[in-house]
């Protein structure tokens, strides 16, 4: 009799799989409130190298980390109509505090820009206070209909830089700035994720801003979902918060502003994009693991071997983890390794340390092979190394092998219905076809110009529209 897989395949139940996944290899679970989750140590240690390597790009444009308050006033929302109007169906309000009616209700955060430029007001005050760069890493909560872990939950982490700039172009070269040097650098370099950088349509802006940069993801089952987004918000803000700034010339002038935030999602992306039926593939760079070094059994001197070897390999810069719990079965280790995406399993047995041998699991282009235990801390640099760009290349395979070049509505929308992506040209979706695509599910991603760049304009001629389903 056949044995049941661990996860549903992924071409049976591609939902189903994503669900099995998050729960079996300890990423997260529900959380008691519907639309919340609970972030395992595993799951979260993801988030943590994603914080630790995203935080020290951001730190390198000469951003700052602050912290502002979870609670907002009511009042504070009125002051900037079309942003409030984005969230108003998603805010979450507080009424009552200390057992009394709270005399202005509080909303809990969908995001800070109200909170950052009520102070951003009070801090800038002369051409010398520019630019001003924040950024903060925290919660926030936008009450979630359709709950589905890590892509759309009523809770989530995230960061979110707030800037403002004595002059347009500035706050606009900033927003690009953070758009490829931070989001994409880390996405195509950390997260081994082919992504397509590009510009929202009006439809799909950011509410309160006057462009947004997108990177949008295919995921494995030919889904895009939006990774990360960096907003030119013009002075929307700072007319409403009235943020002025005394000119070199002597001048009250408004300062200009961008917004820009990337979140929890991204570990739902890197399962949806990396994973197999299996279970999770992590790219080593980003891995709070890379190589775990398991005992077959508990044989003193293979215990022994498999310490030294930890030590070792640590030593040569490898982030390693020793399984030596032998009194769980060797099996269900390796299968539970096998579902967290390590992308390397280093096997110790009593037989291998005759040989001088290790057997080595390699997750992500899948095999097993003997390797002579002096040669790993040498050679496993470079397999992480190979192991990396397999990935990148995979997700690149992937989005171009699914995606059509299209001329005509129907073709874009058969496209995008039949499991993929499609590429009309603007001028021959225009917005009306933009609002028509909504009655089959499908949106425009993105707009990119021709040769693959961000366009400077919604309507630079060669503009190409980005068609697909999305999460």
């Amino acid at each position: 009799m056949a044995k049941a897989p661990v996860l549903t395949p992924r071409a049976d139940d591609f939902p189903r799989w994503y669900q099995d996944l998050i729960t079996k290899a300890e990423l997260a679970v529900n959380g008691p409130v519907r639309g919340t989750m609970v972030i395992r140590p595993y799951g979260y240690g993801l988030w943590e190298r994603m914080q630790a390597e995203m935080d020290a790009r951001i730190k390198e444009t000469g951003t700052q980390n602050a912290y502002f308050p979870l609670l907002i006033p009511e009042s504070y929302l009125a002051r900037e109509a079309d942003h409030v109007e984005g969230f108003a169906p998603e805010l979450a309000v507080v009424t009552h505090g200390g057992g009394k009616e709270l005399e202005e209700p509080a909303v809990v955060r969908p995001t800070s820009e109200m909170i950052v430029n009520e102070y951003f007001s009070k801090w800038v005050q002369s051409h010398r206070d520019l630019p001003l760069l924040i950024n903060q890493w925290a919660n926030v909560v936008r009450w979630e209909l359709r709950p589905r872990l890590f892509l759309r939950t009523s809770e989530f982490l995230w960061q979110e830089g707030h800037t403002a700039h004595a002059t347009y172009e500035e706050a606009r070269a900033f927003a690009a700035r953070i758009h490829r040097r931070v989001y994409e650098d880390f996405m195509l370099n950390v997260l081994a994720m082919d992504v397509v950088p590009g510009r929202k349509t009006v439809r799909e802006r950011f509410a309160g801003a006057v462009n947004t940069l997108t990177l949008e993801g295919m995921m494995g089952d030919g889904k895009a979902l939006q990774m990360a987004t960096s907003h030119e918000l013009g002075q929307n803000f700072a007319k409403a918060f009235n943020t002025r700034y005394l000119s070199k010339e002597g001048r009250q002038e408004l300062v200009w502003q961008t917004s820009w935030g990337s979140t929890t999602r991204m570990i739902g992306a890197l399962v949806m994009m990396h994973g197999d039926d299996d279970g999770l593939r992590v790219p080593p760079r980003l891995a709070q693991i890379q190589a775990v070094v398991l005992a077959i059994k508990g044989d003193e001197a293979v215990l022994a071997k498999v310490r030294e070897l930890g030590d070792r390999l640590k030593a040569a810069g490898v982030r390693v983890h020793v399984d030596d719990r032998t009194d769980t079965p060797f099996g269900r280790r390796a299968v539970d390794w096998e579902l967290k995406g390590v992308p390397v399993r280093i096997e110790i047995g009593p037989r291998d340390l005759e040989n001088g041998t290790a057997m080595l699991a390699r997750r992500i282009p899948g095999g097993k092979e003997p390797v002579a235990l002096d040669a790993l801390a040498g050679l496993l640099p470079g397999i992480l190394e190979e192991d990396q760009a397999t990935l990148l290349r995979q997700s690149r395979e992937r989005r171009e092998s699914r995606t059509a070049e299209v001329s005509t509505f129907e073709e874009a929308v058969e496209a995008a219905t039949a499991g993929g992506w499609a590429r009309i040209p603007w001028a021959a979706l225009g917005e009306e076809g933009e609002s028509k695509l909504a009655d089959h599910a499908v949106t425009v991603r993105c707009l990119v110009a021709g040769d693959g760049s961000v366009p400077d304009a919604d309507d630079a001629p060669g503009n190409v529209a980005v068609v697909a389903r999305a999460y």
